[in-house]
């Protein structure tokens, strides 16, 4: 035991790839993502959106810290191995009480509190490993006091805001979240965050935004139900599926270039552009695959209700059309960031889909995820043909 604990962390190489262990970690990752699309499903509301990203961010931060742990020192490994599954099991306790976090009324404190506590936990976990791999880092250790400092400050409107619920539960938890990845940017300008491995930090990020893709797919089940399949809802299952493929290969093109920037980055540079066009960048592009999400299986339950005709009501044409949007900005900061030029078309392409969400909204619900479908096909089949014609030239 006390070998054990005595034993030094393995310090990842270059060439480090993510472990077996960091993916079962994602599964953790799945399981909360699945639960935001079922607590913003239930009760389909704008609040309920807002409500739901304040919750994702919160499960965002609990995954990012431990992929930024994982590539400076192997987390499958001695003492590391036993705190991240001590982490990992309170990353899933948050997740199970999503659907009961933003309950109000009488004995309805004790699940946010429950999320909140779990969520210090996470980050406690985070701080006391971070300080121990550190070693004689001065500099990391330097950033991981800066970064600590403004996350704990962030627990006060955290703690408060699981005690008042209702709206001061939104502004609170809101504030806390700014504050606390705030200090997070704050950390990497003022003192920079080591990258070891640019192919890591790049493999991890692109697993995280497949594994969010798979939730539109997991959407398809959801909103069918148990219910016998007809033709418009395969057809409906089909769009989807197009849609996923699109966002996927949008995103794919997309990274290998900003993962060959990344590559040829060293020292704090390395460490600002990874924090910047990940860390930050990346979130947009999950919570808009998970909006997505929630749009289909509003579509999909509609359909399986046979209710083809009717058109699609607010809250699903903005989960679809806005959380495509959403997508695409976030792609569009995410190549900003790291190879540091866009072109017009990807900068015009969030505009382009909210401008579709008021005819999409007009429309029946398989109509409009038709519409939305044709407009990522025809936006990723332009991209490819200039991306031919600029090889070719």
């Amino acid at each position: 035991m006390g070998r054990f604990l005595q034993s030094r962390p393995v310090v990842t190489a270059e060439t480090h790839r993510p472990t077996l262990f960091e993916i079962f970690f994602d599964l953790v990752l799945v399981f909360g993502l699945i639960q935001v699309t079922t607590f913003m499903s239930g009760r389909p509301l704008p609040v309920t959106l807002a409500q739901g990203f304040l919750v994702l961010v919160l499960l965002w931060n609990s995954w990012l810290v431990y992929a930024w742990l994982g590539n400076y020192v192997r987390i499958d490994a001695g003492p590391i191995r036993a705190g991240v599954t001590v982490a990992m099991a309170a990353v899933f306790l948050i997740a199970l009480v999503i659907p009961d976090a933003w309950k109000t009324g009488p004995d309805t404190t004790k699940p946010r509190l429950i999320l909140v506590l779990a969520y210090v936990v996470v980050r406690l976990i985070q701080f006391a490993l971070f300080y121990w791999v550190a070693a004689d880092d001065r500099r990391l250790i330097r950033t991981v006091r800066l970064y600590a400092l403004t996350t704990t400050l962030s627990w006060i409107p955290l703690v408060l805001g699981a005690v008042f619920g209702g709206t001061a539960q939104i502004l609170l938890w809101a504030a806390a979240l700014v504050i606390d990845m705030g200090g997070g940017v704050f950390a990497l300008l003022v003192s920079g965050w080591p990258v070891r491995s640019p192919g890591h930090f790049v493999e991890r990020h692109g697993l995280v935004v497949i594994i969010a893709l798979g939730e539109s797919l997991i959407s398809v089940g959801a909103g069918i139900g148990t219910r016998t399949i007809q033709g418009p809802t395969m057809v409906a299952a089909l769009l989807t599926l197009t849609v996923t493929v699109c966002l996927y290969w949008l995103y794919a093109a997309s990274a290998a270039s900003a993962g060959k920037a990344l590559t040829t980055e060293s020292g704090l540079r390395r460490g600002f552009v990874a924090g910047n066009a990940y860390s930050v960048a990346h979130l947009p592009l999950l919570a808009g695959t998970i909006y997505v999400a929630l749009g289909v299986e509003e579509v999909l339950t509609g359909l399986a209700e046979e209710e083809p005709h009717g058109t699609l009501h607010w809250v699903p044409a903005i989960a679809l059309f806005g959380g495509t949007a959403l997508y695409l900005a976030g792609r569009a900061t995410f190549l900003v960031l790291s190879i540091r030029r866009v072109q017009p078309e990807q900068f015009l392409a969030p505009a382009a889909a909210l401008l579709l969400l008021p005819i999409g909204r007009h429309l029946p619900g398989l109509a409009a995820l038709g519409l939305l479908t044709a407009f990522l096909v025809v936006l990723l089949s332009y991209e490819a043909w200039t991306r031919r014609s600029t090889r070719v030239q």
